[in-house]
């Protein structure tokens, strides 16, 4: 199932909007903000659908039956540009476990690119809601690589997709490699370039979170972690 969540205006097409901006984007921190934003709108949408029961609780003033979560998700991302989705999702399911994930593109020198899996941190997967979140939903294959090295990790009974930007044949892959999966979308594209950027898209969402260039070539440098308050949750 996929979820459009641009299809009706809310807030969140502002935020996405402001995402593409090439004006806003050298704002890092309104950047990487409006993408929690957006982890946080699709948190609240996801938990819509997860199973909830009902808890006595004590007022100052008598007894209220609430309705809370029944169990708590895992929370996975890609590393490095799905940490502030993640952050979004992380402040809404407080409670919930984590999962991390180091994959990139390794490029080749025929211009194709093959997805490699360098690092995998998680919990027992068993039975468990499991939420994985990459900003830019491209040609599919990370998420498709990361949630089978998932899977050896144990068989999760729902899995939900968090993307702020998708594109149309990478919806169709994850659809097909994934089909049990439920996939939230910020907005979706439909155009991707030979090198497998979505178009109109945003532009390489890691770099605009915490990659400098240095106008003197075209190399990119890595930012300490260490300036960056808003990702210390790692």
């Amino acid at each position: 199932m996929i979820i459009n969540l641009s299809e009706n205006h809310s807030l969140l097409s502002n935020w996405v909007s402001e995402l593409r901006d090439v004006e806003v984007q050298n704002d890092r921190m309104r950047f990487r903000r409006n993408l929690e934003r957006i982890g946080e709108v699709i948190a609240y949408e996801i938990s819509k659908t997860l199973p909830f029961e009902i808890v006595e609780t004590q007022t100052p003033l008598g007894i209220s039956n609430s309705k809370k979560l029944s169990e708590q998700p895992v929370l996975a991302t890609i590393l490095r540009a799905g940490l502030a989705l993640h952050q979004g999702l992380l402040s809404y399911f407080d409670k919930g476990d984590n999962a991390f994930i180091s994959a990139y593109r390794k490029h080749h020198k025929d211009g194709s690119f093959e997805i490699e899996i360098e690092y995998i941190s998680t919990p027992d997967l068993d039975n468990r809601i499991v939420i994985v979140s990459d900003p830019m939903l491209a040609t599919g294959a990370s998420l498709v690589k990361t949630i089978q090295y998932l899977k050896n990790e144990g068989n999760p009974k729902e899995i939900h997709i968090a993307a702020a930007i998708a594109c149309v044949d990478g919806l169709e892959y994850v659809t097909r490699e994934v089909p049990e999966a439920t996939i939230w979308c910020g907005d979706i594209d439909e155009e991707i370039t030979a090198k497998g950027y979505i178009v109109p898209g945003l532009g390489d969402a890691a770099t605009w979170l915490m990659v400098v260039k240095r106008k003197t070539d075209s190399k990119s440098y890595p930012i300490s972690l260490s300036n960056l308050p808003g990702l210390l949750f790692l």
